[in-house]
């Protein structure tokens, strides 16, 4: 949760227990607060990483600025500064143009996308898997298609 949630979990809290479950490395994603979308934020993580000296860290950074989804971001930068892929992870990107040129850079890079396929106008309110139990219990379920659907638009 570092940077910005160190009250849950730090960088070297994380790496701790990674070690202790048998890890000897781990990818950080980039929901944190401030969100990873900077070579500075990527240099912070490995820093403290580096400080910890538990296992290794590799930086998933995000594809748009702040995981908004509105703008790019400096994807060529990043990736200098080290990072091994890209997510908004926990928020899809809904702009298809932003997505398309997000896959070319990454391409360009050599470096996986890892969005988070989902059409929240399908989930909205959603609590469970959409299917015979929801329907039992009367609850909203989020159908498969809110996934297939991002998940096509990816592919092609």
């Amino acid at each position: 949760r570092e940077p910005g949630r160190e009250e849950d979990e730090t960088i070297a809290s994380g790496t701790a227990s990674a070690l202790a479950g048998g890890f000897t490395a781990v990818a950080v994603m980039p929901n944190t607060t401030p969100p990873i979308d900077t070579q500075a934020a990527v240099e912070f993580i490995q820093h403290q990483a580096e400080r910890a000296g538990n296992c290794h860290v590799y930086v998933i950074a995000c594809v748009s600025k702040n995981r908004e989804g509105k703008e790019l971001a400096e994807i060529g930068q990043l990736v200098q500064a080290g990072v091994v892929g890209f997510s908004d992870d926990g928020a899809p990107v809904f702009d298809t143009e932003l997505m398309r040129r997000a896959y070319e850079y990454a391409r360009m890079f050599d470096r996986p996308i890892m969005n988070h396929e989902e059409v929240l106008e399908l989930t909205r309110g959603a609590v469970m898997h959409e299917g015979l139990v929801s329907l039992q219990l009367g609850l909203t379920g989020m159908p498969a298609t809110a996934e297939e659907i991002m998940i096509s638009r990816d592919i092609a």
